[in-house]
This record gives C-alpha cells, sequence and structure tokens, in this order.
C-alpha cells in the first residue's frame, strides 16, 4: 500500500476547505495552488507579479522539503495569471528558479483568482527521485 502524508500550511482554511497545502503519496508530491500570501496572512507583492510569482515559489520550496523533496524533484507548475501583460515577468521569475530544472509548464489566463490582490497562484508537481 502506497503511503500518504498531508503537508500542512497552517492555514486556518485547511480544517474548513477540507485541503492540505502538500500532499505526498509514494514519492510523488503534489503542491496545491500556491498564492502568493506572507508568513503573516497578508499579501506579498501587491501589484508586482514577478515578486508574487517568488513568493508562490518559496511556499512550494518549504511544502516539497516537509515532504522530503525540493525544487529539483518539480516535474511540472501550472501558472495562473489575472493578468496576460505579466506572463513575460513571471516566465522570468519561474525561469530563476526553475531554468535548470525544466519541468513541464502551463501558463493559463484566469478571470480571477480568490482575492483580486493575487496576480498569479500556482500548483507544482514533483516527483522524487524522478
Amino acid at each position: 500500500m502506497v503511503s500518504r502524508k498531508n503537508i500542512s500550511s497552517a492555514s486556518p482554511y485547511e480544517p474548513v476547505i477540507g485541503f492540505s497545502r502538500a500532499v505526498k503519496i509514494g514519492n510523488r508530491v503534489l503542491v496545491g495552488g500556491t498564492a502568493p500570501v506572507g508568513p503573516d496572512g497578508r499579501n506579498v507583492g501587491v501589484g508586482d507579479a514577478a515578486a508574487q510569482t517568488r513568493r508562490c515559489i518559496e511556499i512550494a520550496r518549504i511544502a516539497l522539503e516537509e515532504a522530503g523533496a525540493s525544487l529539483a524533484d518539480v516535474v511540472r507548475t501550472r501558472i495562473f495569471l489575472t493578468r496576460r501583460m505579466d506572463w513575460e515577468a513571471v516566465g522570468r521569475a519561474h525561469g530563476e528558479a526553475f531554468g535548470e530544472i525544466r519541468p513541464a509548464a502551463t501558463m493559463v489566463i484566469a478571470a480571477g483568482l480568490i482575492d483580486p490582490e493575487w496576480l498569479v497562484e500556482i500548483e507544482f508537481e514533483a516527483e522524487i527521485g524522478g
């Protein structure tokens, strides 16, 4: 039987909505939609899509490490943007973290995200040892 480990971000919404920041199943780690929220609960990089992307990646890195993985294990990202004009800045910020790793990536323009200050939200998939 494959083991399952839920990784929490300590968000007060996790038990209410019924989600985990990440889930590790065997050697696979799935990090749910990650938004640019700081440790204090405030939005990071308001108006700056690149800064928000860096914060999303940092949050995911922490969850991945708790699951025994790293950014180097990421095989797929899904990036949701609210403004088409931000794609290059977000792409560059993504490239700072993943330029050598080069996961499969998707970038989608969304009508909006839960918080109107969020310009970007990112999902990550990792395969440990992959």
